[in-house]
């Protein structure tokens, strides 16, 4: 039944030989809406940060938002091309990860790995969390339900991705692409009633004018602020595997394309929201409205207006999906460098790393309930979280260039310089002046961190104890010690005593009787008897209706005897197994009970013997 119910949600499973199917992998349109719509997304809420940060100063700051915006696109130049680069040099995906780690140290790498992975939670709880916003935005009724939109937006989405790639990507071209031309539209419309002296002038201050108040620290917390926008830009790196060969060409080639659409919408939408003077709302968006002014009020613009919030809602609910496309992999990448469990290695039904998947959805969700489904809380988070492995990724490619170019490493990496030193800034900046937003994510960090840790020893530890030796020697038994936990004379019990007899030497069968069940256990024992008076019975009592606990003493003793005989231990639990899954929930399912206290014993083989019921 629950194989059923999977493949109605998630899809017949695929087989292991299409994993490297071209038609099982990403092209570039299909890659630009499944890897991209967390930086175009950006575009909703990155320009209106900077305003929000200007403006409490003076209106007449909007026009710093100009030279600012220059700088954000400066700084998106600087990471396309060192993001580029880390695609040709790392093919096989991990991103900041795989950069730092191999050019920096493990520990710089873990940093980056960690943040990355606490950053994709926070893009779904972010993008999730701006979508439920413009659908209540919409739909005010029903704004209390923020949270659990935000939760079904989530779900919605981790069961696109478990049904594959292609299939979530093609689901997700649609608001994507709708979202690309509405933006454009807009600007492009707007560029053109400019022109035609249609739109009238409205900035607040021309460009260059004096306002007192705005100091360096203002302008470069409106810098940090804008650079929300950049978030996501490195996801296409993290992905390289996921696309058609020629994977590098191709992952490169997407990023580019990306890079050249998200900058031409901040700047647009930057210089728009200058020209027409948009202040900051509590209930309408700048972008809203900046598409209210150039649209109109007609019946014809009312209809563009809608449409383009419909455009808006949809990419920020998607874009979480950017999210569930770089965590699975960045995940493999890191559980392949036993830093995190083997099973994100592990590919689902549908071909993709359903782990990672579900994982990510679950941490998630837990931020939202968290922050009970606010993106104001979320971003600062957010803009933490990307900008220090945007850092150490740009550090470790400057590395990368000087381990392979020697002293003519320089002329490879300017733009790596440049954005390292954006990013440390812009880190620094958010240290000083939003320490108060941010300290939680540096505990979380730590805390990853032992986990990591913590995994990679135990897995050095597994391999060292299972490891081959020299001094390995076969060892020789002269026999098996076979105990049986009778709780009943059934046909299961029945069937493995005759089982435990047929491969042990010494057969003992247990059972353990209480005070209120004394006179049914001496019948046991006599119908036991009966079946099979060559096995010895033991009947143990407890005074405190525990089953567990004098079973695990009696264990105990039939070992101690076993190693003395030279023989193994053999601890067989008959266990009756019904028709339908759901009646599992009827019984006390103390076999259960009983194989969990056992499986900590040495030198102990449990075996379960399993009969069917027919109805």
């Amino acid at each position: 039944m629950l194989e059923k119910l999977r493949n109605v949600f998630i899809g017949n499973p695929l087989k292991s030989a299409g994993e490297s199917d071209e038609e099982h992998l990403l092209s570039k349109s299909q890659a630009l809406a499944m890897l991209s719509s967390d930086a175009l997304s950006s575009i909703a809420y990155g320009p209106e940060q900077v305003i929000l940060v200007l403006t409490t100063i003076s209106a007449a700051a909007i026009w710093w938002s100009l030279p600012i915006g220059l700088l954000v696109l400066v700084l998106l130049a600087s990471l396309t091309i060192s993001y580029q680069q880390v695609i040709h040099a790392y093919p096989k995906g991990g991103g900041a990860y795989m950069v730092s780690t191999e050019n920096l140290s493990p520990s710089m790498g873990l940093i980056a790995g960690g943040s990355l992975l606490v950053d994709y939670m926070l893009t779904v709880a972010v993008s999730v969390s701006s979508g439920a916003d413009a659908i209540t935005s919409a739909f005010p009724a029903i704004k209390e339900f923020n949270l659990e939109i935000s939760i079904v937006l989530v779900l919605i989405l981790m069961f696109m991705n478990l049904r594959g790639l292609r299939e979530s990507a093609t689901s997700l071209m649609i608001p994507v692409y709708l979202f690309i031309v509405s933006i454009l539209f807009l600007i492009g419309y707007g560029g053109i009633q400019i022109a035609t002296g249609h739109l009238a002038y409205s900035a607040t201050a021309h460009v260059g004018k004096v306002v007192p108040g705005v100091s360096l620290i203002l302008l470069l917390r409106a810098f940090t602020s804008g650079s929300a926008s950049l978030t996501g830009v490195e996801a296409i790196s993290n992905a390289v595997p996921f696309f058609k060969k020629p994977k590098e060409k191709n992952a490169a080639g997407t990023l580019a394309i990306m890079s050249i659409i998200l900058g031409v919408m901040f700047a647009g939408i930057t210089f728009l929201n200058y020209w027409l003077g948009i202040m900051p709302s509590a209930h309408v968006t700048v972008l809203a409205q900046i598409a209210q002014k150039i649209f109109g009020d007609s019946a014809i613009g009312n209809a563009l207006f809608y449409i383009f919030q419909l455009s808006t809602a949809l990419i920020l609910a998607v874009a979480a999906n950017t999210g569930f496309s770089a965590f699975p992999m960045l995940s493999f990448n890191m559980a392949k460098n036993k830093y995190m469990p083997h099973l994100f290695m592990e590919k689902g039904a549908r071909l993709g790393y359903s782990n990672g998947i579900i994982t990510l959805a679950v941490g998630a969700i837990v931020l939202l309930c968290i922050f009970n489904g606010s993106t104001e809380r979320l971003i600062p988070l957010y803009t933490i979280g990307v900008f220090i492995p945007f850092a150490l990724s740009q550090t470790g490619m400057v590395i990368h260039w000087k381990r392979k170019f020697g002293k003519g490493y320089l002329k490879h990496s300017v733009a790596n310089i440049l954005g390292a030193i954006i990013c440390y800034l812009i880190i620094l900046i958010l240290l000083i002046f939003r320490i108060g937003e941010i300290w939680p994510f540096f505990p979380i960090i730590v805390v990853l961190m032992i986990l990591f840790y913590s995994i990679k020893s135990h897995y050095n530890n597994v391999a060292m104890q299972l490891r081959l030796t020299d001094d390995v020697k076969n060892i020789h038994y002269d026999g098996n010690t076979v105990l049986i936990l009778v709780g009943n004379i059934t046909q299961a019990s029945i069937r493995a005593i005759n089982y435990a007899k047929s491969i042990g030497q010494t057969v003992v069968a247990m059972h353990v009787s209480t005070l209120e069940t004394r006179e049914k256990d001496l019948e046991i024992e006599q119908e036991f008897k009966t079946y099979f008076p060559d096995v010895t019975f033991v009947n143990i009592e407890s005074n405190y209706r525990d089953i567990v606990k004098p079973t695990m003493s009696f264990v105990q003793k039939m070992n101690q005897e076993a190693k003395k005989n030279n023989h193994t231990m053999t601890v067989i639990i008959p266990k009756f197994i019904p028709k339908h899954s759901w009646q599992n929930v009827l019984h006390n399912q103390m076999s259960l009970r009983l194989r969990a206290r056992l499986r900590w014993y040495e030198d102990i083989i449990i075996a379960t013997y399993s009969y069917h019921l027919k109805k």
